[in-house]
This record gives C-alpha cells, structure tokens and sequence, in this order.
C-alpha cells in the first residue's frame, strides 16, 4: 500500500482534489492518503490557498476627471481570502481580478468627479472604491478590507499651478494667523485700558463718597455744637453777656477803638431845662 502526504501550514488551506473533482477543504496540519492494494487507484491533488491578509498595489493609471484634468492614482488594497474554494473556482486569478476590479471602480468613480472635489478629500476615493468592489469581490471568496490611495500626480503645468495655489494658500493663511494675533492683541490692550479706566472711575467715586461723608460729619458736628450752645444760652442768659464781653476784649486787642459811656437823659439831649 503507498501514501500521498501533504502538510498545510498555518495561513493556508488545501483544497483537495480526487480524481479531478474537488472534495474538501484541509485546514492547517499533516494529511496521508493510502492508495487501495487492489482497485482503481486515486489520482489527489492539493493546491494550498493562502488566507491571511494581504495586500495589492494597483500601479498608477491616467483618468480623466469630469472637468476633463488627467489625472494619475495609485492605490493599496488590502484583501483577504474567506472562501478558498470560491476564490479558486469561481474565477481564473483572484488577485488579478482585484486589480482589475479596483482599477475599474477608481475609474467609474474619479470620471465623474471634478478636480477639486477629489483633491478636497483623498479619503472619499478610499471609500468609494472599497464599497465598490467589496460586494463584486464577496462573489469569488475574497475580503475587501481597505483600499488607500498611495499616490495622486498630476500633468507637469498642473502641478507648478498647484504648487503655487498652495503657496499663496500658505501664506493667506500665514497673514491670517498673524491679523488674528493682532487682533488678540489689541482686545487684549483694549480690555486692560478698559479695566484701568473702570478702576479710576471707582477710585474717584469712592473719593468723592469719603470727601461727601466728611462734609457731612463736619457739618453734623458744628451744627450738633451750635444747637448745644443755644441751649446752653437759652438756659443761662449771662452767657451770652459772657461772650460780648470775650468779642470785646478780642477786638481791643487787634486794636479796635469804641466808646463806652453811662445812660444819658433824653430829655437833657433834647434841651429842656431841668426844673
């Protein structure tokens, strides 16, 4: 009796074959088939199938964009085999399918796009493409798990245009950061004067409310002593001869000069004789 061996290694599958026909699939490990001592002998076959991810570059292609600009894109795909059976079966390369399936869908979807619209986000194309492909690509067994886009070129002319665009772009947005410090500044300037304007302002109002206050007070306590006084006066008439007197004596001393004399009889100043 003879044996066929065949060892599948981790990350792939064996698709096995009896006689042409395809029978199972073998999982990773070590397989031995007998042949019969007396009958039809069994031709088998395995083809190993990788199933980890992988991934595929799809080389730069010239398409022409909506607004009719040729462009040049190349994407990464990355995929992964689920169904062996399907991927070997139900097409003649899987891989070559996947190229020609991205290819495709990047063109479908760059041709009715314009320039700036594809520029704008680098990331739409990505998507765009994965969902395309990802139902047409379930069909024969494989994964489409992300397609990224690994280079954009344009024409020689386009891209100096670009270049400048972007420059200016780098610069307005240099000057713009720059007004907008600016501006900063001065809000900031303006905020301060504004606080050291408002902090004068209350400084002076609080002045005047202290110089008010005292007013207030002097006045209280000059009119508090003149009612006490003339209460006092009002209870002893003599002070108030007291105080002539003091007003008396204070002129003389800056020098005033009056006449003190004692009660004349009227009727000696009018001329009539005294009988």
């Amino acid at each position: 009796m003879t044996k066929q061996t065949w060892v599948v290694h981790q990350s792939f599958v064996g698709l096995l074959y009896e006689d042409g026909a395809f029978s199972r699939v073998l999982g990773p490990g070590k397989y031995e088939f007998a042949q019969p001592l007396f009958g039809k002998r069994v031709d088998r076959e395995v083809k190993m199938v990788e199933v980890r991810e992988r991934s595929l570059t799809i080389k730069g292609q010239e398409i022409l964009t909506r607004d009719k600009v040729a462009i040049r894109v190349s994407l990464l795909v990355y995929f992964k085999v689920e169904d062996a059976a399907a991927a070997i079966h139900n097409v003649a390369a899987y891989e070559e399918r996947i190229y020609e399936d991205v290819q495709l869908a990047a063109r479908r979807f760059l041709a009715g796009r314009d320039l700036d619209a594809i520029l704008s986000d680098r990331n739409e194309i990505s998507d765009a493409v994965r969902l395309d492909v990802r139902g047409t690509a379930a069909g024969y067994g494989v994964s489409i798990i992300r397609a990224d886009v690994k280079d954009l070129a344009f024409p020689g002319n386009l891209r100096e245009i670009m270049n400048q665009v972007l420059e200016t772009e780098r610069r307005g947005e240099a000057k713009l950061i720059e007004a907008r410090r600016e501006a900063e500044a001065l809000k900031i300037k303006a905020e301060a004067e504004n606080i050291a304007s408002r902090t004068r302002v209350e400084a002076q109002k609080e002045q005047i409310k202290l110089t008010a206050e005292t007013e207030r007070e002097r006045v209280r306590v000059k009119l508090a002593g003149e009612i006490d006084e003339a209460l006092a006066v009002r209870a002893h008439p003599e002070l108030l001869r007291l105080r002539e007197l003091s007003a008396l004596a204070e002129m003389a001393r800056n020098g005033a000069k009056f006449v003190m004399g004692l009660p004349v009889d009227k009727g000696l100043l009018l001329g009539e004789e005294k009988r």
